[in-house]
């Protein structure tokens, strides 16, 4: 089942399964800015992650001594979210824990996620309650999938990521999927990054963010781009396909990260993870432009 919300000027689609934004156009100019999930080269739109960002190492953790196992990004993009609330321009979904999630995630949750278009854009809030009468530990993030090229005369070549502020940020290197610290290194995101598909050929870039931040496609043949802003995430990941030269780019604001490769595999020991108190509920939002 899908949700369809929109203003004069915006239309968004969004699926139950995964709470996962499937749509964003703008009616003037009749854009689609967000992947059509092509499963010859990925097959989702924008998945919600949760409990965990990224990989673990070995698919696995230890939480008071009781070892679980997770795969990448977690179960939420996975599972049947229940619609709460529904308005014209805006919808908000809800997904708690199940016999089947304390199967893999010791903790009791709720997780709601909501959509709201206004301006020239979609705001996304995510909004996480401790329902354990103990503290809990949680990896939260995004993953949206842009269309490059937004328009069909141009090429992924023809575009940039303009980084704002245009300043230098910390690389986080992969290494089969983990966090390579020891060859971490300053990214060069004081300039605009030209987008070619060998950006990739190490997976996907990521970068420690703090405070505001806006990472922009844009090509200069067009009038037309995506930004995504966000202030309250740790982290950005920019990723595509390789070997597979797909015509998409992610943006990925994420609470958290994937293990490192000198992980004890405690989660309460892991980088990046974030620590709830009972009864208490952890709240941060992005926003997508579309021009």
């Amino acid at each position: 089942m899908a949700v369809t919300i929109e203003t004069d000027h915006l239309k968004a689609v969004l699926n139950e399964k995964g709470a996962e934004l499937a749509s964003l156009k703008r009616k003037d100019a009749d854009i689609e800015y967000i992947w059509q999930a092509d499963p010859n080269y990925w097959k989702r739109h924008a998945p919600v992650l949760f409990p965990i960002v990224g990989s673990l190492k070995d698919n696995t953790y230890v939480y008071k001594d009781k070892s679980y196992r997770l795969s990448q990004h977690g179960f939420a993009r996975d599972m049947v979210f229940e619609v709460i609330e529904q308005r014209e321009d805006s919808a908000s979904f809800r997904l708690k824990n199940t016999e089947e999630t304390k199967k893999v995630y010791p903790f009791d949750f709720e997780l709601i996620i909501g959509y709201s278009l206004g301006g020239d854009g979609l705001t996304v809030n995510y909004q996480v309650k401790n329902t354990t009468d103990e503290e809990m530990y949680f990896s939260i993030g995004g993953h949206p999938a842009f269309n490059v090229p937004l328009e069909d005369h141009l090429s992924f070549t023809d575009y940039f990521i303009d980084p704002s502020p245009m300043k230098s940020r910390i690389n986080l290197p992969l290494k089969d999927g983990l966090i390579d610290l020891q060859q971490r290194t300053l990214g060069q995101t004081n300039t605009s990054i030209a987008l070619n598909h060998e950006l990739f050929k190490n997976d996907a870039l990521i970068y420690e963010t703090k405070g505001l931040n806006a990472f922009t496609i844009r090509s200069e043949k067009s009038s037309h781009s995506v930004t995504l802003t966000f202030k309250d995430f740790s982290y950005v990941g920019i990723w595509s396909t390789y070997p597979t030269q797909s015509p998409f780019v992610c943006l990925e604001p994420w609470v958290g990260i994937a293990d490192t490769t000198e992980t004890s595999g405690d989660l309460t020991e892991k980088v990046g993870i974030q620590k709830l108190a009972a009864n208490d509920t952890f709240h941060t939002k992005y926003a997508i432009v579309v021009k």
